[in-house]
This record gives C-alpha cells, sequence and structure tokens, in this order.
C-alpha cells in the first residue's frame, strides 16, 4: 500500500472513531489535533477529498466536517488490526453471572442481558436449534394410579414435561414397559425418535398397545410441536437512543425484530458461509445485512455452541454508527462463555 494510501486509511479510521464517539461530523482540524498524523490540515483536507471522491466519507447537509458512508465503515471493518479483548474485570463479571444460571434457558436470557450491556446495543440469540438436537433421557414417572409424567431432555438442556392421563389403572409392569420402549429413544435424532414413535405406535400386537398410544401420541407432540428456531431479544430500549441513526426506519426495524425471521436468517446465513469460520465473528453494513425498508442498520454476529457443536447463533443490531471494536469482542466474548457454561451443563 502506496504512503498516502495508508495515510487516509488512518484518516478513515480517525473519522470514524470520532464519529462513532461523537455522533458529530469530523473535520480535518479535530484530526490533526487529535490523531497527530504528522501532516498538515491541508493535507488532511487533500486525503478527505480523495475519500470522499472514492465514496469512503460524505458532507451532510452544509457542515464543513465528514461522516463515513456505509463503504467507509465496510473499509475500517476490513481493515481491523486487532480486537482489543474485554478487560479481565469485565471477563470475570461474565463468567460469574453465566455461572450462577441454573437451565439453558437462564444462561441464554442472562447472556442476552450481558451482551445488550456491554454493547448498548440491542442483543439476539437464536435458541438451540430443534433440527440439529438429539434424544438425551426419557424418564416415565407415575403420578397417580392413571397419571404418568413423562419428562424428555434433549442433548441441547430442552427439557419437556406432559402429564399423560390414561382410561385404565396402570400396573407397574406397564409403567416399567413405557420406560423401556422410550429409553430405547436416547441418543437419535428428534426426527428419528419421531419415526421410532410412530413405527412403535403400528404395533397392535403389542401386550400394552393402549398405553404405548396414549403415551407415544403425547411424545411426538412433544418431539415435533416447537418451532424449530425463535430468538430471544435484550435491549430494545437502546433503539430509542439511536433513533435519528435510522433515518426515520426506526419502526421497521422493531417490527422485523418482533416477526423474527430476517433477524433468524441473516444469522443462519453467516453460520452457514461457507467461506468463514462458522466462529468467527461477521459484521454486516447497512444493505448487506438485506433488512427491506431498514436503513443504516449493523448486525455483528457468530455462532456458540458446546464442544464441537453449533447450536445457534448471536449477535447484536444497531446503526452502522456503531462501535465495531467494541461489539465485536463482546460478542466473541458472550458467545465463547455462553458456550462453556452450555458444556457444563
Amino acid at each position: 500500500m502506496a504512503r498516502a494510501d495508508e495515510r487516509r486509511l488512518k484518516v478513515l479510521r480517525a473519522i470514524v472513531t470520532d464519529f462513532v464517539a461523537s455522533h458529530e461530523p469530523v473535520g480535518s482540524k479535530a484530526i490533526v489535533e487529535k490523531y497527530q498524523l504528522g501532516v498538515s490540515s491541508a493535507t488532511i483536507r487533500n486525503d478527505m477529498a480523495v475519500l470522499e471522491a472514492e465514496g469512503y466519507i460524505t458532507q451532510p447537509h452544509t457542515s464543513s466536517g465528514r461522516v463515513p458512508t456505509e463503504k467507509g465503515y465496510r473499509e475500517f471493518v476490513d481493515n481491523i488490526e486487532h480486537i482489543k479483548p474485554l478487560s479481565r474485570a469485565e471477563r470475570t463479571a461474565i463468567r460469574r453471572f453465566l455461572d450462577e444460571s441454573i437451565s439453558v434457558d437462564d444462561v441464554l436470557n442472562r447472556g442476552i442481558r450481558l451482551l445488550s450491556q456491554l454493547t448498548q446495543q440491542v442483543a439476539v440469540i437464536q435458541y438451540p436449534t430443534l433440527h440439529r438436537s438429539s434424544v438425551y433421557h426419557v424418564e416415565i414417572m407415575q403420578m397417580a394410579s392413571r397419571r404418568v409424567l413423562v419428562v424428555i431432555i434433549t442433548d441441547r438442556g430442552r427439557v419437556d414435561q406432559r402429564i399423560v392421563e390414561f382410561d385404565r389403572d396402570l400396573t407397574e409392569e406397564a409403567v416399567e414397559t413405557l420406560q423401556q420402549e422410550f429409553t430405547a429413544l436416547k441418543g437419535r435424532t428428534l426426527s428419528q425418535a419421531s419415526s421410532a414413535v410412530e413405527t412403535l405406535l403400528d404395533d397392535p400386537r403389542h401386550p400394552y398397545a393402549e398405553e404405548l398410544e396414549r403415551a407415544g401420541h403425547i411424545i411426538l407432540d412433544t418431539l415435533i410441536e416447537h418451532p424449530e428456531e425463535r430468538l430471544l431479544l435484550g435491549g430494545t430500549s437502546h433503539l430509542t437512543r439511536h433513533a435519528a441513526s435510522f433515518h426515520g426506519s426506526l419502526q421497521e426495524l422493531l417490527d422485523a425484530l418482533e416477526e423474527q425471521v430476517i433477524i433468524l436468517k441473516l444469522l443462519n446465513s453467516a453460520a452457514k458461509d461457507p467461506l468463514s469460520d462458522p466462529r468467527a465473528v461477521t459484521v454486516r453494513i447497512g444493505e448487506e445485512t438485506h433488512l427491506e425498508h431498514i436503513h443504516g442498520t449493523s448486525v455483528v454476529s457468530t455462532t456458540y455452541g458446546a464442544d464441537d457443536s453449533i447450536y445457534g447463533g448471536l449477535g447484536v443490531i444497531g446503526p452502522t454508527r456503531m462501535d465495531y471494536l467494541n461489539n465485536i469482542a463482546a460478542v466473541s466474548a458472550v458467545a465463547r462463555y455462553i458456550g462453556e457454561i452450555l458444556a457444563g451443563h
């Protein structure tokens, strides 16, 4: 890279950094005074003129300063040399807070609250996707003479409990048979488990066919009834502080968050990108998000999971005028710690 190009990149970094911090257009005088690039204000003005001509910055209204464009933010992110990790105090606080979780739901809800607080943006996390889940444990517990509690636990930590009512008293042998038949589901994916239950129900000669049918249909409903994907959201109140940055499309963003489908597609597409590490942090800026009718929005996301398994995606959504360095570090750290906690669960 030519010396002039290196200097212009430094000027662009200065403009992005200053604008994100102040939300005010940045002039050459401020760059000279704050960033000590070793050149005159006139040289900085010339560099800014080149950056503007190439589409990296623009002049809002009649202001003498400049602000980054989406192309400018992309150049800034693509040339990040080092992500400053969270402080030791922040990492300790995150770990301690997540360690207090008592369930998978609690881990995810705490993680969302943390991520929103660390970034001051809307935080989103995809609930562990069921199509990659398998049955970890099935328990049949007799509650009364004609009633049992069915407990199904997946390898992702999801726990479902259902009461099954029968038309006749259950013998101890009947309960033991139900337990034995449904214990065989352990280790199977949810779709495989569903098929196995359907096969079991097709055997009218089974000595406990009636009991199996009643319990089996409840288990089938449990295995397939949940939407495969849903989002947890946190920090939507932060959007009001950035309302002006969304160019009048704040309501459209709120609608997209409520609809969830678009955000889920973003998280999934980042995780499935064959050219990137699925555990890497992905940054999508402005039009790259493909959020129709929503302008000035960026998404910083990654995946989380335990061991070699990916459970889902998480990230933050906010204006293009966001602190990318801090947000990338926060998203990466929270995803890593959530994965470690889930591995323990």
